[in-house]
């Protein structure tokens, strides 16, 4: 019999992913913005850069997670590199949002290095936390209800950042900060919060769950993963989604800056585009904590995989439309964006339970377990989604032409809108077309889980 988590123990989860959070939303909405706009590298160069770094990085998942599987303390096997990384994590946030007065080309070397090294200790933090679900508890339900509660605290500490961010700025720029400043010093309050979050996960979550055979090789951990087919369609379905999502939120500052621009509305008066872009960032992530909320009770009677489905093609649906609104119409605007993300909302606690469940499926089929490894594929999609929808949509800004703090012209405002509507729509219906042939339904992982207790047990 699975034990049941108390709820300190959830929360303490979803703190990780609060600390996590903050940061992630900070690059997804704000660097290519402040790489492009503050630091004035050109997008081609910043698009570069981002490849050239998430490929990097992306290897780095796989190092991790066999690493994170052979580490053996009294602590367990994943904890404590919440404890180890959580200093380093912050510090490194706020050297990439600092900018050194050492030229053009020094400030896109300084950028490289800064930005290498924070994706790789945010793979060194997060692909264990990622994998401390899978042996906190074996049982499925539980372990929705875990991923229900990280994506509370991810929301939470989304929303605790774009809500705060924009105020933040405008206290240091009134104080009489640079822009550049005012961006390191916000950077700075998030960091410590992030390293206090991450600390206080380690102290109150357990590792619970056992493998059959400890002491895989590598090559077998490989070569499991490798004929997996369950684990290919689920990363490409979770890079797909990640794509769709980081597309739109690299977008936003660009849509509201060049495209709605500052607005004079009914009940609320005059409103400058950053606030209106930090509102629209805040309201999404308060729709996707609905999701998150109705994520166990949807999947409760549609299932895991249909559920996903559906909500990805609700979101292209929602993003698409988004194409032929114009700037005045900015209620509507809001009205969408809270739509789409609770349907984007529903899908992400799922993907993080679908991931511990392929780890059943995997040592169900071989008799080995490799859940850092397997988890680590999770962290390398996050990866290699916020690498190209961060990338595209600076290359889609260069072919349309754009040039940073100018008046734009039609075609670059067409290509703003593309960016935030019709190609994350795209990336999202592919996303859920892809899920279609996902085997691993409800049905089939009871049996496997129980299965598996039985192995255990013995």
């Amino acid at each position: 019999m699975s034990e049941k988590l108390h709820i300190k123990e959830k929360i303490g989860y979803g703190f990780g992913d609060f600390a996590s959070s903050m940061f992630w939303k900070i690059f997804a909405m704000y660097l290519t913005f402040f790489y492009t706009d503050v630091v004035e590298l050109s997008p081609e160069s910043v698009a570069m850069m981002f490849i050239m770094v998430r490929l990097w990085d992306g290897l780095n998942d796989p190092l991790m997670g066999i690493i994170a599987d052979r580490t053996n303390t009294s602590k367990g096997k994943f904890r404590p590199f919440l404890l180890w990384v959580a200093i380093p994590f912050g510090v490194i946030g706020i050297l990439t949002f600092s900018v050194p007065d050492i030229g053009p080309s020094g400030k896109l070397i300084y950028a490289y290095i800064t930005y290498t090294l924070m994706m790789m200790v945010y793979t060194a933090i997060n692909v264990p936390y990622g994998s401390l679900m899978a042996v906190m508890t074996d049982d499925p339900k539980e372990r929705t209800s875990l991923a229900s509660f990280r994506f509370i605290g991810a929301y939470s500490g989304g929303i605790a950042m774009t809500a705060s961010a924009p105020y933040i700025l405008d206290f240091f720029k009134n104080a009489g900060a640079s822009d550049a400043k005012s961006y390191s010093y916000m950077v700075v309050i998030y960091a410590i919060v992030a390293a206090f979050f991450f600390v206080m996960t380690y102290l109150w979550t357990k590792e619970r769950v056992k493998a059959l055979k400890k002491n895989n090789s590598i090559g077998s951990d490989l070569k499991d993963l490798a004929k997996n087919v369950q684990w290919f369609i689920m990363l490409g379905a979770g890079i797909l989604m990640l794509v769709f999502l980081t597309f739109r939120e690299s977008s936003i500052m660009y849509y509201f800056k060049y495209f709605v621009q500052d607005q004079s509305l009914a009940f609320f008066g005059d409103v400058s585009w950053g606030k209106l872009s930090g509102a629209y960032m805040t309201i999404w992530l308060v729709a996707n904590m609905v999701g998150v909320l109705l994520a166990i009770p949807v999947s409760n009677i549609l299932g895991k995989k249909t559920t996903f489905i559906v909500a990805m093609f609700i979101s292209a649906i929602l993003s698409i439309l988004m194409y032929w609104l114009n700037p005045q119409q900015v209620y509507l605007i809001f009205a969408l964006n809270f739509i789409n993300g609770v349907s984007a909302g529903i899908v992400l606690p799922l993907v993080w339970s679908m991931y511990a469940d392929i780890a059943d499926y995997s040592e169900w089929k071989t008799g080995r377990r490799a859940t850092g490894l397997l988890f680590s594929s999770s962290s390398m999609s996050q990866k290699l989604g916020l690498m190209a929808g961060g990338a595209l949509p600076l290359y889609i800004l260069a072919s349309y032409g754009f040039e940073a703090n100018a008046e734009q012209t039609e075609q670059s405002l067409e290509g703003i809108k593309l960016m935030i509507s019709i190609f994350p729509g795209l990336t999202a219906a592919l996303s859920g077309a892809l899920l279609l042939l996902y085997k691993l339904n409800d049905k089939f992982m009871a049996k496997v889980t129980d299965e598996l207790a039985s192995k255990r047990e013995g």
